[in-house]
């Protein structure tokens, strides 16, 4: 007797972040290093990261530590501040709008390294910590 095969069902994650690298975001301002012959390092921390699961459509929250070493330029803060708050009603998974940041922050200021971490609140039980690193080469 043979048995029948399900078809396997499609999960409901599939397709909702395939344009992701595309998404519009305002732009990150840069001003002019004075000192590009000196490796010093930037850290800067956003304690109200908001976006929203694309999976449940609740908020998520989140801290963003973004440490940098500037090369020709350093970020301007209140673009930053403005850039970060334009997830606030953006379905994204953490690992893509990390990924997301770290892509138009190096686009951005070109800096020699750049480390961004979110930290996620708990949500169903799990906490979770993204990281995401540029070195230049």
């Amino acid at each position: 007797m043979k048995r029948k095969r399900k078809k396997s069902k499609k999960s409901s994650y599939e397709g909702l972040q395939k344009n992701v690298r595309k998404l519009k975001t305002p732009k990150i301002d840069i001003w002019q290093n004075q000192y590009p012959d000196k490796e010093y390092m930037v850290s800067m921390e956003s304690l109200e990261f908001t976006c929203i699961c694309p999976k449940t459509a609740l908020p998520d929250f989140a801290k963003f530590t973004i440490q940098y070493i500037p090369h020709r330029f350093c970020v301007e803060l209140k673009s930053l501040k403005l850039y970060l708050n334009s997830y606030r009603n953006v379905g994204i998974f953490h690992e893509h709008v990390t990924n997301k940041i770290l892509d138009d922050f190096v686009r951005a200021c070109r800096p020699h390294f750049v480390r961004i971490e979110g930290e996620f609140n708990i949500r169903g039980g799990i906490q979770t910590t993204v990281s995401a690193v540029f070195k230049e080469k």
